[in-house]
This record gives structure tokens, C-alpha cells and sequence, in this order.
């Protein structure tokens, strides 16, 4: 059993195989025992599960603490709540693409537990490349600070701006269209289904609606990455810390999705605080250097109260506003 013990990424391998346990039981209790026949999620439920899987990621943290530290506890902290944050975007790109292409509410979940599926090995890979080019080069830290800076600045110009997104433009959709034989209405939970062809009369395969949806929701989730990625990195260079603390935050993204999308509009003002805390983190990596690196707790404190503040002032300014749902 001393291969249990072989460091990948800078970890036992057995840690690495307990958090990949309890992410396969998760995915398990989901499809097959909590969702295992197509139907619509009240939000009622969605709040529970959302709950549990918050719940279930604090656990980790806590066994983090006890296993690795506290600094690496708190760093594992600091990464989730940021990336659940960042993922309230994500979630107003999601309602965008199911209103879209009409998926009914009832096979959503469907699509967004492959989409799931998809998020934990691209952010895999792309966290294995990032720790790498870290390991290689330390100047590629500084891209990154600047890269947050910058995205936190333009975000906080842009926060009052409205933004329309008209997907038939989107090249990925045209590359796929016109690449593909596409059904033009929803076939079930289907992603794929045999239908004649209407020049050989031949049986052959079809994409629908749900498969687009899917890969558009997965594509989605490498542009939003390419800020949560390097805003975790900016707090740890710890593959490990990065990793579980992006899956955690997302394994719930599902369910949180059924509870926010028909009230995404009551955190319109979130967008503030996201950008003030990626400007934070961005900062904090040349503070790190010129004056020494900033207590972990005092980091997550501030990052806590940054959100705190987004939120309750968000609730508070749109508490009479008209919901304006965007799933249909």
C-alpha cells in the first residue's frame, strides 16, 4: 500500500483519492438517487440541496484543517467562496442558453449534470497547466495579478452597462450547425437521436437542442474560468487547495441554479463586489512580494466582508424590483 503514499501535485495520493470518493458519491446520490427520474426542481428542494452541498464543502474544509493546516484551510475557504460567487454569472449565461433553446425545466438538470461532469476534468486540466507554468516560471503569478486587475477594473466600469447576448452569433453554435445534423425540437432527454435522412431516406444521427445547450454551457464555463482559475491561484499555488475548492463550489451549481435563476435580478449589484475582490486578490500578490505575504485570515475576512456587503446591499436596493425570470 505505499503507493497510497506517492506524491501527485504535491499531495499523498490516498487525499487525492478521498476527495475524488466523495465527489463520485455525490455525483451518484444526484443522477441516480436524488434525480433519477426527469422532473422539474421546486425551488423549495433547490435550496436544500444547495444547503447540503455548502454543508459538504465546509466538512472538507474543516478535514483540511485537520489533515494539511490552517492556512491551507483558510486558502481552501477563501477559493470556494470566490468561486461561488464568480458562479452567479455563470448562472445568468445558463438561464440565457436554456431560454434559448426552450429546454424545458424538467430535463435541465440532465444537461447540467454532463455539463458538470465536463467542468471537473477541463478545470482539472486546466489547473494541472496553470500549477505547472507556476512551478516553471514564478513571473507567470504577476500575468496573472495583472490579468485580475485589469478584469476587475473593466468589470467595475461595466457594471452599470447593459449587456444583450444574441446567441445565433455565438461561433461556436454556427460551427456546430453547420457541421452537424441538428433536430430542430426536443427530443426528450435525448442529446442525440436516429431520424431519416431527407436526401437518402437513410437512418443517421441527429444532435437536439439539449446536446447544444450543453456544449455552449461547457464553453461558457472555460471563458469564466480563465478568471476564477487565476483568482485562486493569486491566493494558492497549491494544485490541491485550487482544485477542490473550484469542484466543491460547482458540484452545486445545479442546484443553485433552480433557487437563482428566476431571481438572478435581486444580486444585479453582486458585480461590484466581484470586481472589487478581484482587484483585491490581483493587488494582494505585489503586496505579497513588496511587503510580505498577507495573513490568510485577514484575506478571507476582507473577501467574506466584501461579499457580505455586495449581497445585502444588492437585496436591499432590489427588494421591490419586478422578477423578471429568465428560464422559461
Amino acid at each position: 500500500m505505499d503507493w497510497l503514499t506517492t506524491l501527485f501535485l504535491g499531495k499523498a495520493l490516498w487525499i487525492w483519492l478521498v476527495f475524488l470518493a466523495i465527489v463520485f458519491i455525490l455525483l451518484i446520490l444526484d443522477l441516480g438517487v436524488l434525480h433519477k427520474k426527469n422532473k422539474e426542481i421546486s425551488t423549495t428542494q433547490s435550496l436544500w440541496i444547495s444547503a447540503l452541498y455548502i454543508a459538504i464543502a465546509l466538512i472538507y474544509g474543516a478535514w483540511i484543517w485537520w489533515q494539511l493546516g490552517q492556512t491551507a484551510a483558510i486558502q481552501y475557504y477563501t477559493g470556494f467562496f470566490i468561486e461561488k460567487t464568480l458562479a452567479l454569472d455563470n448562472i445568468f449565461v445558463i438561464s440565457l442558453i436554456f431560454a434559448y433553446f426552450a429546454i424545458p425545466p424538467q430535463y435541465q438538470h440532465r444537461v447540467l449534470f454532463w455539463g458538470i461532469i465536463g467542468v471537473i476534468v477541463l478545470r482539472g486540466i486546466m489547473i494541472a497547466l496553470g500549477a505547472t507554468l507556476i512551478q516553471q516560471f514564478d513571473w507567470v503569478m504577476y500575468i496573472f495579478a495583472a490579468f485580475l486587475l485589469v478584469t476587475g477594473i473593466k468589470m467595475l466600469l461595466d457594471a452599470n452597462k447593459e449587456h444583450s447576448t444574441d446567441l445565433s452569433q455565438n461561433p461556436i453554435l454556427r460551427f456546430l450547425r453547420k457541421r452537424m445534423k441538428i433536430t430542430n425540437e426536443i427530443h426528450g432527454e435525448k442529446f442525440f437521436v436516429q431520424q431519416p435522412d431527407p436526401k437518402t431516406g437513410k437512418l443517421v444521427r441527429y444532435a437536439t437542442p439539449l446536446f447544444l445547450a450543453l456544449v455552449l454551457i461547457e464553453f461558457a464555463d472555460l471563458i469564466f474560468a480563465v478568471d476564477s482559475v487565476p483568482a485562486i491561484f493569486a491566493i494558492t499555488t497549491d494544485p490541491f487547495i485550487v482544485y477542490t475548492s473550484n469542484i466543491f463550489a460547482i458540484l452545486g451549481l445545479r442546484a443553485l441554479y433552480f433557487a437563482l435563476a428566476a431571481m438572478i435580478h435581486r444580486f444585479k449589484y453582486l458585480k461590484y463586489s466581484l470586481s472589487i475582490i478581484l482587484i483585491f486578490i490581483g493587488a494582494k500578490v505585489f503586496y505579497n512580494q513588496i511587503f510580505g505575504k498577507l495573513d490568510p485570515i485577514i484575506s478571507l475576512s476582507i473577501t467574506l466582508g466584501i461579499l457580505g456587503a455586495g449581497i445585502v446591499y444588492s437585496l436591499l436596493k432590489t427588494r421591490i424590483d419586478t422578477p423578471k425570470p429568465l428560464a422559461p
